[in-house]
């Protein structure tokens, strides 16, 4: 595929049945930083209350709502509508990737008939989405990261330096917890592919992590960037390099 990610067409399909509506905004925003939604349809029974707060929203976002009545008790119905559009959107021709919103372990499948198939699939849900699901997709995204940003984004006192509030001294205890964990995978990740001396180009790093896990993401550590999270630890060294360009530097990283 030669498009490059921001000139994907993208298919977003939306679960009514466990995603809630209260940040679609933050949602589509996520969605504009991989690719053109070109299709963009909610699935769910709309005679049931339960989805009442996705009608206050549709409009405003251009979301094409698709009824699905729940014809058997246990049955979700809704999910199969969805695989169904999504095999006849691939069939089209017309996309270049999909981004599946659920928290449903059902779509595992799904994600992979579309990642044989040649297309991009980016997975959205809550942290409580089976891992099965979260593997299965190029990249998925919580949304519980999406409302943090929400909140930080607007933190005027936000340090320069590190991209973290000065007063998430809450955020850096979250990510304590997993610190060993989480350096272990950055730093085998480095030295996958580091060079002779060691050093690593950042934005390699970031494609090996996705590869590696999926649901890696700075902002679930509390950081907006994977620079700054890798500042955010003594065990590697940072190297800013000039890239020949008026425009842009290189960033590289190694272990220490």
């Amino acid at each position: 595929m030669d498009n490059t990610t921001s000139d994907l067409r993208l298919a977003v399909l939306i679960d009514a049945d466990n995603i809630p509506y209260h940040n679609i905004k933050g949602m589509l925003e996520e969605v504009a930083k991989y690719g053109n939604p070109t299709f963009k349809r909610i699935y769910g029974d709309w005679t049931k209350p339960t989805v009442v707060g996705w009608k206050s929203v549709l409009l405003d976002y251009a979301i094409t709502p698709i009824q699905q009545y729940s014809y058997t008790s246990g049955k979700n119905a809704t999910d199969s509508a969805m695989i169904i559009d999504a095999m006849d959107i691939l069939y089209t021709g017309r996309v270049d990737g999909f981004c599946l919103v659920s928290s449903d372990s059902d779509f595992t499948r799904l994600a992979t008939r579309l990642r044989e198939a040649g297309m991009r699939v980016y997975g959205m849900g809550e942290q409580k989405t089976p891992s099965a699901f979260r593997a299965a997709c190029d990249k998925f995204i919580y949304l519980e990261i999406l409302q943090v940003r929400k909140k930080t984004d607007t933190d005027a006192d936000a340090d320069t330096d590190t991209g973290k509030p000065k007063s998430a001294k809450g955020k850096r205890n979250s990510i304590s917890k997993a610190d060993k964990q989480l350096i272990t995978l950055l730093s085998t990740s480095v030295n996958d592919i580091a060079d002779e001396d060691g050093w690593a180009y950042l934005g390699e790093l970031g494609n090996l992590l996705l590869k590696k896990q999926p649901d890696f993401d700075a902002r679930n550590y509390g950081f907006n960037k994977l620079l700054q999270l890798l500042k955010s630890f003594p065990n590697f060294e940072i190297d800013i390099r000039e890239s020949g360009k008026k425009t842009g530097k290189l960033v590289y990283v190694r272990t220490v």
